[in-house]
């Protein structure tokens, strides 16, 4: 008998992006507060002088190279769910869980937080790159900052269960 075909959630339901469009004017204005948040409250614990000039210099940047990583990590996370077909069934439930339930194995789990790390690392590189043309920073504080939104902004929704 052959299983269903099921699309599983990574980051939000991709498909609720498509059948609504107005998702994305929740999503987006989101997640551009939120990277404008970590920068400012950054520079503010860094007791930066020219915050403004920094995010009007950055905050596109961070925002767009932010959606890059993350579909780095959803990228990573895909492959899982065309490898269970190759998976012989009593090894399917360690990979089974990764789309949808990250704490329902070990191996969901580990694989999920891979995922998320790898697009943590992805996050740093993009925004320590992009903060170099900032001329307001200095390279200690562009690491901070990178590194400071790679920690806070790392797609942590990959372990919010969906089922």
């Amino acid at each position: 008998m052959k299983r269903p075909v099921r699309l599983y959630n990574v980051l939000l339901p991709i498909w609720l992006l498509f059948l609504l469009p107005t998702v994305w004017l929740v999503v987006l204005p989101g997640n551009l507060i939120i990277d404008c948040a970590v920068v400012f409250l950054t520079l503010l614990a860094l007791k930066h002088t020219q915050k403004k000039a920094v995010l009007r210099h950055a905050w596109w940047r961070v925002w767009l190279l932010g959606f890059g990583a993350d579909f780095v990590g959803v990228a990573f996370l895909l492959p899982t769910m065309f490898l269970l077909d190759f998976l012989p069934e009593p090894f399917r439930f360690l990979l089974e869980p990764v789309m949808y339930n990250p704490f329902k194995s070990w191996l969901a789990f580990v694989v999920t937080l891979f995922a998320v790390a790898v697009s943590g690392v992805c996050i740093y590189f993009f925004d320590r790159r992009a903060l170099r043309s900032c001329p307001a920073l200095n390279d200690r504080q562009r690491h901070v900052v990178a590194l400071t939104l790679a920690i806070v902004t790392a797609p942590w929704t990959f372990f919010i269960p969906m089922s």
